[in-house]
């Protein structure tokens, strides 16, 4: 038996530790996130809700069946509800069955306009969830290219500290050679107290990228993850040439658009349902059913099942019921139906007019952060050459340690910056492929 629980235990902390060792690659983090997001399954249970709006409609088409029993008791004077004749101070029991069927003939295309509705709602549903799902995939690609930046910084941020470790370590010896006043030690020092500083930072920040990324997917921080992916080098060949593709493509094709002009259709039926009390309806009813009483003088008393045998009866009906004022209600509701249809309409331009602006700010965004992205390289570049020279300088004795930090600090800058101008650019060139219809994860 302890054995069993042994194994059992051993077994449970294997699986954590592999939990807590699992690294999310991107993929991983777009797919468990689409399969658990709240607003996702959510929109999912709204199509389960479409799905039986559906069956609901197809049934209008269908008769409706009905059946009765009853059974009464009067007292005192009344009329048999067999022989019709007035009976007095007495009794009477009866029982009576009933079957009823009522179809919906004609009622101004109004069922099928419903059908048609119920139909057009699941449509708009689905495109709701795909469009659902398109953000919270650009979001979560966000998050994770989010974390990459960070690790990236972090570990700047550690060369930089291994950095000043070794140059403090240096100062020391050429104090101690007597080539470096003391003074030079303390700087080095403080160097390395803000360097130690950064990491701090870094590592808080990476630590938040990580924390906002675990909630993005719904999973426990503790222990949360992603694995290192390369990054290609920005280049000119990762933009488009122009936004006219893009534009075309994103009208024709993006969720948000087909959402706007199924609105339009869903307008444009609520008229018609609307348009259907102006027109007269018919339907058609049959019924079947028997009656049996008894009283204490009732002269033509028969067997209980033998009257019911003899009362059985069928009973047809055709009604057609034709408005003629409606108190104005039929007037207003196609009124406002049209203004709705137009108010879909403006909805639909809006949207249009949104999404060429998203897009052309992204494209903006894009250019301008692949400019920055060269800009920084150069920059990088050049304040590389500095520092080394200015570190060739510092240990001949000819510049001071003040003036090296200041050289430090600028190449420390230079690298964030292309850092954060290379990941800038990438996200920013996803929400092209984005508009594209593109695999965020490639």
């Amino acid at each position: 038996m302890r054995s069993g629980l042994l194994v059992l235990f051993m077994l449970l902390l294997v699986v954590s530790s592999y939990a807590q060792q699992k690294k999310w690659t991107l993929q991983e983090c777009v797919s468990y996130a689409l399969e658990n997001n709240i607003s996702i399954k959510q929109t999912e249970n709204t199509l389960l809700v479409n799905e039986q709006d559906i069956i609901a409609a197809k049934g209008n088409f269908l008769p409706s069946v009905s059946g009765s029993l009853g059974e009464r008791m009067s007292i005192g004077s009344g009329f048999d509800p067999v022989t019709n004749l007035r009976i007095n101070n007495q009794t009477t029991h009866s029982f009576n069955y009933n079957l009823s069927v009522s179809q919906n003939v004609f009622n101004g295309f109004r069922t099928l306009n419903l059908y048609k509705q119920s139909r057009l709602n699941q449509e708009i549903s689905n495109l709701e969830l795909a469009r659902i799902k398109d953000d919270i995939s650009l979001n979560v690609v966000n998050a994770y290219l989010n974390v990459l930046f960070n690790i990236e910084n972090l570990e700047i941020a550690q060369a930089q500290y291994d950095f000043s470790d070794k140059q403090l370590q240096q100062v020391k010896d050429l104090v101690d050679a007597g080539v470096q006043p003391r003074a030079n030690i303390f700087d080095a020092e403080a160097t390395l107290s803000r360097d130690a500083q950064q990491v701090t930072i870094a590592e808080n920040n990476l630590n938040l990228a990580l924390l906002t990324l675990s909630q993005l997917l719904q999973v426990p921080y503790n222990g949360f993850n992603v694995e290192v992916i390369d990054i290609d080098t920005p280049s000119e060949t990762l933009l488009y040439n122009e936004i006219t593709p893009i534009l075309n493509h994103a009208l024709e094709n993006r969720n948000e658009i087909k959402i706007a002009e199924k609105n339009i259709e869903n307008s444009e039926l609520n008229t018609e349902i609307s348009k259907s009390g102006y027109l007269p309806s018919v339907s058609f009813g049959y019924g079947f059913g028997s009656v049996w009483s008894e009283s204490k003088n009732d002269l033509t008393k028969q067997a209980y099942f033998r009257e019911l045998d003899l009362n059985k009866g069928h009973n047809f009906n055709l009604s057609v019921s034709i408005p003629i004022f409606s108190r104005f209600q039929n007037k207003t509701a196609v009124a406002k139906s049209k203004i709705q249809e137009e108010n879909s309409k403006l909805s639909l331009d809006q949207a249009k007019l949104d999404l060429e602006s998203n897009i052309q700010g992204a494209y903006t965004d894009a250019q301008a952060a692949l400019k920055a992205y060269i800009a920084a390289k150069k920059s990088l570049e050049s304040q590389e050459l500095a520092f080394n020279n200015s570190k060739e300088r510092y240990d001949i004795g000819s510049m001071t340690a003040f003036d090296l930090e200041q050289a430090r600090v600028q190449l420390i800058n230079a690298q964030s910056s292309l850092i954060n101008a290379k990941y800038d650019f990438v996200f920013k060139t996803k929400v092209l492929d984005f508009y594209m219809g593109k695999s965020l994860t490639d």
